[in-house]
């Protein structure tokens, strides 16, 4: 056990300590006595608030799970099972009319349309590569993948002739977003331009200069056209464009939750103190590539001219949000007065809010909002008394900091079934600080399992894609959104395009989300925050936003995805299984020995696939739902995790540090894929997190 320190009756592992009150607290000035006295009535006041919540989820799913059991294998009835559900507090009315009042919200979430990128806190190279995805080069994403309806080119030298696609694919980009008086970007020559300037049709899309080209504008998304005839690339070009660089990740969510493997005070420190680098503008990581050492850091802003001669800057960041973690675990790193863990929500809280605070009071290097505002994603709420109990908490965490009233702003993730039955009110919940909103098909699907667990065996999980359920809640969340006033004071998000190397069909299918009516959508990597903000200069989504249609009801939204008597043969539930069950162990071995909790990890096709716990939730809990229902049997289960351990061996075997499954089902990582199955029907909410923890904890320990 790590060396404790008391402060005001909370027993705080010493290093966090240590960090808050040397690196967190001095610097802002803030009395370190007054803090943890603060710290420690904070907790005693929501610590019970935390635990009665969550004990109203299990009486509600309790409840839920026996009205099922009495009416298993009969039809529900929709009218019926609303009624039950409003009976028991699961829906409550709606607040009626009204519009959020968020105020001091930059213009990255209010008024501006694009990529979102999300990152493992832990991982401070990731981090920055995120931090610095605001700008990306377009002729770098078309080259090295497979957007240009051609896979990316071997390892090896330059290839002229993939070059020239990548460039004629640049020339067309411009004419269609930035159309000349005259003819195309592809006539334009080095000569011509020093002559006659450069004749753009709208010439209110042109900025002003930068150091190494010019400047546009488009759907609030800035263009800059490079050039030089020094650059290999320039120089062999006939007007001298030596790269086009897009405006891309907006925004960035710094993640302490899904995507991170935390379950100690050595964990969350390193979380801590990274996000505090980002907040300071110090934080730096050194790495060896090519036999040197190299050091990436934050990078600065962008400077230009105006025409009228003016000087400006834009930012050089993504604006950063940092996810927290939800209400059901809690976290060693503080024990309260009766040495239990201290809820680790609350603590994300008041140490990312502290943190935050430096931001607030201009002692960054860069700056993040330019508007006082620290921006907080919170996951997995169930229903509007959660949403309040946030709120509530983001009062005292301000009260605590000395910061005004709704400095803490919120993003709120519709990824639990109550949240989505009862949006509006969530909304409402927190309506004078939200400025997020999303959905996740994930942890949603995981959740619609869990809730309905009881009622039946569910349909296949590729078949959850068309299910009324999945419609409904993709159109409810940008609706009821809509309804209440977000569009031009928040976002309205869609989720995450899993698959980092298959970009040509993220470009085909990824529009989607603008069309839907989404003002930023999730991508993997800053690669892909490049060439997904194509799709916002295609489309103006607040545009898009005035022209959707009524919100669909509750009943969709409310109808549960059971087989309704399909009788799978065995090939079909072979594999099911084992599609859930490499999926499983391929991210449950790197998270318990690793400590990994996002991976590109390859699926059964060996096609890589961003995971991290919320892929897990689903494919655990359609596993216990089947074999809850005798769709399988236990040795079914088994047989597919045997022969899946062998799969995620093969496509680990280039990995040093990797520990192999096959002979070592008594080993650690086996262990928790089992428990995740075989308990899944038992864990609260069908969350992974408290095997995975559990087992993690022993990993570490041994």
């Amino acid at each position: 056990m790590s060396e404790t320190i008391d402060k005001s009756g909370l027993q705080v592992d010493a290093a966090l300590a240590r960090f808050l009150d040397d690196q967190v607290l001095a610097p802002l000035g803030h009395d370190s006595a007054a803090f943890w006295t603060g710290f420690a009535a904070l907790a005693g006041e929501f610590g019970p608030r935390n635990k009665a919540l969550l004990a109203k989820r299990d009486e509600l799913q309790e409840t839920i799970d026996s009205w099922h059991k009495e009416r298993r294998g009969k039809p529900i009835d929709q009218a019926e099972y609303q009624s039950f559900l409003k009976d028991i507090g699961y829906l409550v009315s709606e607040p009626g009319d009204f519009t959020i009042g968020t105020q001091h919200v930059d213009p990255e979430i209010a008024t501006m349309a694009g990529p979102q990128l999300v990152v493992p806190i832990l991982n401070a190279r990731f981090l920055l590569n995120a931090a610095n995805a605001r700008w990306g080069s377009l002729y770098d994403a078309f080259y090295g993948t497979d957007a240009l309806d051609a896979p990316p080119p071997k390892p090896g030298g330059y290839d002229e002739e993939r070059g020239a696609a990548v460039i004629a694919r640049g020339r067309n980009f411009l004419d269609e977003t930035l159309p000349l008086k005259e003819g195309s970007w592809a006539d334009l020559t080095w000569d011509g331009l020093v002559h006659d300037g450069l004749p753009i049709a709208d010439e209110s899309q042109y900025v002003g200069e930068t150091e190494n080209g010019r400047l546009f504008k488009n759907n609030g998304l800035h263009i800059e056209v490079v050039f030089d005839r020094d650059h290999p690339v320039g120089k062999g070009d006939k007007a001298g464009i030596a790269d086009i660089v897009l405006e891309a990740a907006l925004t960035t969510i710094a993640d302490l939750e899904d995507s991170v493997a935390a379950v100690d005070a050595e964990d969350k420190l390193v979380g801590y103190s990274n996000w505090l680098g980002v907040i300071r503008g110090d934080l730096e990581e050194s790495f060896e590539k090519g036999g040197s050492t190299m050091t990436r850091s934050l990078n600065g802003d962008k400077g230009y001219t105006a025409p009228d001669g003016s000087k400006h800057s834009l930012p050089g960041r993504s604006l950063m949000f940092v996810r927290n973690v939800g209400h059901l675990m809690t976290n060693p790193a503080i024990r309260l007065p009766d040495r239990s863990e201290i809820p680790e929500g609350i603590m994300d809280a008041v140490i990312t809010g502290a943190i935050g605070a430096h931001d607030v009071r201009g002692q960054g290097k860069h700056g993040n909002s330019r508007c006082g505002s620290i921006y907080i994603v919170k996951p997995k709420m169930h229903g509007p008394e959660e949403c309040a109990f946030t709120n509530d908490l983001f009062d005292a965490v301000e009260d605590l900091m000395g910061l005004q009233r709704n400095t803490m702003k919120v993003g709120v993730m519709d990824e639990e079934r109550r949240t989505s039955a009862n949006l509006g009110a969530c909304i409402h919940a927190v309506r004078d600080r939200i400025v997020f909103i999303n959905t996740g098909f994930l942890d949603r699907t995981g959740d619609e399992i869990h809730t309905s667990m009881q009622a039946g065996p569910m349909v296949r999980k590729a078949d959850m894609k068309s299910s009324d359920w999945l419609t409904a809640y993709e159109a409810r969340n940008v609706g009821i959104g809509l309804r209440h006033g977000l569009s031009g004071r928040a976002q309205i998000g869609k989720g995450m395009w899993a698959a980092p190397d298959l970009m040509g069909q993220m470009m085909i299918e990824k529009i989607g989300h603008l069309n839907a009516g989404a003002n930023t959508a999730w991508v993997p990597s800053p690669t892909a925050a490049t060439l997904h903000a194509l799709h916002y200069h295609q489309k103006d989504v607040f545009e898009v936003q005035k022209g959707l249609g009524d919100v669909p009801g509750l009943e969709k939204l409310l109808n549960v995805p059971l087989a309704q008597g399909t009788n799978w043969s065995e090939q079909e539930i072979r594999e099911e299984l084992d599609n859930n069950a490499q999926g499983l162990l391929g991210y449950v071995v790197r998270w318990i020995d690793q400590g990994v909790g996002c991976s590109k990890v390859p699926d059964i096709n060996d096609v890589g696939l961003m995971e991290d716990r919320a892929t897990l939730r689903i494919s655990s809990q359609h596993m216990a739902n089947w074999l809850l229902h005798g769709v399988c049997s236990e040795e079914q289960v088994m047989a597919s995790l045997r022969r899946m351990a062998a799969k995620v061996d093969e496509q680990n075997a280039g990995d040093p540090f990797y520990e192999p499954l096959v002979g070592n089902e008594d080993g650690v990582a086996f262990t928790a894929a089992k428990d995740l199955i075989f308990k899944g029907v038992e864990q609260p909410s069908g969350y992974t997190e408290p095997l995975l923890h559990k087992w993690r904890q022993v990993k570490k320990a041994s």
